[in-house]
């Protein structure tokens, strides 16, 4: 197993190879020093690899734990890509805004290979790269920070697009309706490095897919899902029974389709009640004079957990507590809450929860 730069090109020349047959199973590494030896960590490059079954290993974001690595077979790439242009109306050309050592970015090159398309990288203009674009059919992947930021200048330039995938994090109803209202094809997928990228699409499992639940958790099996952790046997066992991926996360079918609610550990007890932190993040979400918001349980030697809210904008304390208690009970307000002008992103576009919890402990 090798490690190779993350750029676009040295990942694309070497997921090529592995997928012709003629490279060997490699793992991209960002060019941060920091996140370059978590990589090399979750990975362990000098370690023999424990499954044939492998051709990439993708470092977990760690947005809030330890990274791991994750194996990625040739096979499950490929019913991912395949699924995927099935599921979108047929193969086409795709422009990468993301980094591709991220299972996101990594599968907008996979679909390129397998469509016949040289991939648009991103460049200093969204709407130049789209321009770029020679494909009959052109789609692209993001996360929705970045599909806000696009809303507010470069509407046409995502007009232009047959669909968009929208991933990382879950998109709010605010932002669900103005892209209907501009007329947008976004769809939001859910999925996760373990699944190969997105494997349900707008509610509904992508082909070979199946979902089920147990005790609310949701179940994923299909020909999309990874190897196992990398030298992580124990890890591996525990998330797979049967065939099913056990994710961490919570949710449920409304009108047929996967609705999901929140993680397992998005319950936390303070002062001896259970509060269900999403719900709170999403009523704070409401507010006028909040931008965005995220809330976490942080230790606290009186409360067991303290719910820390962290808010882009400043509506003040007392303010976000009296709003939050008129829907919800008021022993679910957070304690403190923390003014910020954006939240801290990690690379792949997920909030960095982890930095966050340690500011305030």
């Amino acid at each position: 197993m090798r490690l190779v730069p993350g750029t676009p090109d040295a990942v694309l020349s070497a997921l090529t190879a592995v997928l012709d047959g003629t490279g060997t199973p490699f793992a991209p590494v960002p060019a941060d020093p920091a996140a370059a030896e978590r990589v090399r960590q979750a990975v362990a490059p000098d370690e023999p690899l424990e499954s044939d079954d492998c051709a990439v290993i993708l470092a977990t974001s760690g947005s809030s734990g330890e990274p791991k690595g994750v194996m990625l077979s040739a096979d499950a790439l490929v019913a991912s890509a395949t699924a995927t242009h099935d599921r979108l109306g047929g193969p086409g050309q795709w422009l990468l805004p993301m980094q591709p050592y991220f299972v996101g970015g990594l599968q907008v090159l996979t679909r390129s290979v397998i469509a016949g398309y040289a991939p648009v990288v991103l460049g200093e203009s969204f709407s130049a790269a789209a321009e770029a674009m020679t494909g009959e059919r052109r789609y692209t992947a993001m996360v929705p920070t970045q599909l806000a930021r696009y809303l507010d200048r470069e509407l046409e330039a995502l007009r232009s697009f047959d669909a968009i995938v929208i991933g990382g994090a879950s998109m709010s109803a605010e932002l669900k309706a103005r892209v209907r209202a501009e007329g947008v094809t976004a769809i939001p997928a859910y999925g996760m490095t373990e699944t190969g990228s997105g494997c349900v699409y707008a509610g509904e499992p992508l082909n070979g897919t199946s979902v089920d639940f147990d005790d609310g958790r949701i179940l994923i099996k299909g020909p999309t899902l990874f190897s196992g952790y990398r030298l992580r046997p124990e890890l591996t066992a525990e998330v797979f029974r049967d065939g099913w991926f056990r994710t961490q996360d919570r949710g449920r079918l409304v009108d047929g389709r996967l609705q999901v609610v929140g993680r397992l550990d998005d319950v936390v007890i303070s002062g001896g009640v259970n509060v269900t932190l999403t719900a709170v993040q999403a009523r704070l979400l409401e507010h006028p004079g909040v931008a965005d918001a995220v809330v976490l349980g942080v230790p606290d030697a009186e409360w067991g957990s303290r719910v820390v809210a962290f808010v882009v904008g400043q509506p003040g304390r007392d303010q976000l507590r009296d709003f939050v208690s008129e829907v919800l009970p008021r022993t679910w307000a957070p304690q403190q809450v923390v003014e910020l002008t954006e939240l801290p992103m990690l690379a792949s576009g997920k909030v960095d929860r982890q930095r966050l919890a340690e500011g305030v402990r």
